[in-house]
């Protein structure tokens, strides 16, 4: 056998013998990787989504039914502006009167273009809805994202095994799985941690420190087991919480507006009347540590 013939075949083992047996080795070969400098962390996590979202399945990542935020058919275009202000959002899932069925996904910017024509009198919602994408509950995420990216569509309603819907998925919670937090209308920008949206709401960064979050709302919470407003929720829940869930701790309504599967990043915090912050302090600033 000639030199190249046998350095050949040598290569050909040396390939089959460092191939991975299974995602685990494979995942062991990629921190060996980061580790000696081959890819940087920002690769490995992102690599490391890649393999966890080919053993998820969508009810993992949906935001679950009774956190969906949605609005009926027969409403009127100042109570859904209403709702999409309010929540941030910019599709919303369209019940029927009843609310027992899903009709369609109202998109924000069609609302919008409604009252900048000043065509409200006339508005027949049914005319401005698209047509739901279903999914099951059991399909797997990374055959999600692949319908959904051929299909078009950035929002899917999940139904259980008998039809009911059990919640609802966005393109954007399935790409966060693989490259982590997405920016979106729910950042806090610059260097502040909590910022005022209302008269009772406030948009808080995860990180914020417990005690920090104390003098801001004068509230009593204990930062002896845990430092920060994402640890906080998260001992309530248990686990780490989706975005779209919901709390109410110490009077203080806390609901998840963004988190991946490392963390959570922001809350909506509501706080009681009689505790709202006066004046205009209207945000704290970052602290170090």
């Amino acid at each position: 056998m000639s030199d190249t013939g046998a350095t050949k075949k040598v290569m050909r083992r040396i390939r089959r013998m460092a191939a991975p047996k299974d995602r685990a080795q494979m995942a062991d070969m990629l921190r060996d990787s980061a580790t000696g400098g081959l890819i940087d962390a920002d690769a490995l996590s992102m690599l490391e989504g890649v393999l966890e979202v080919a053993d998820l399945q969508v009810r993992d990542i949906m935001v679950p039914h009774n956190q969906m935020i949605c609005v009926r058919s027969d409403a009127q275009p100042g109570q859904i502006l209403s709702t999409a202000i309010d929540s941030g959002h910019s599709r919303f899932p369209v019940q029927d009167p009843d609310g027992e069925k899903i009709e369609g996904i109202l998109l924000a910017k069609d609302l919008l273009n409604l009252f900048v024509l000043n065509r409200t009198g006339a508005f027949d919602i049914r005319e401005w809805i698209r047509k739901p994408l279903f999914v099951p509950e059991s399909k797997r995420v990374n055959v999600l994202l692949k319908d959904m990216r051929v299909g078009r569509n950035h929002m899917a309603i999940v139904v259980d095994e008998y039809g009911s819907v059990a919640g609802l998925v966005t393109i954007e919670d399935v790409i966060e799985q693989i490259v982590g937090e997405i920016d979106d209308e729910h950042d806090i920008e610059d260097e502040k941690n909590i910022r005022r949206e209302g008269d009772r709401q406030f948009l808080v960064r995860g990180r914020t420190r417990i005690g920090d979050f104390n003098d801001f709302f004068d509230s009593s919470f204990s930062d002896e087991s845990i430092d920060t407003v994402a640890g906080l929720i998260t001992q309530h829940f248990g686990r780490l919480p989706r975005r779209g869930e919901m709390a109410v701790l110490g009077g203080f309504e806390f609901r998840v507006m963004r988190a991946d599967r490392r963390r959570v990043e922001a809350v909506r915090v509501t706080t009681p009347e009689h505790e709202a912050p006066a004046g205009d302090s209207i945000a704290a600033t970052e602290q170090s540590g």
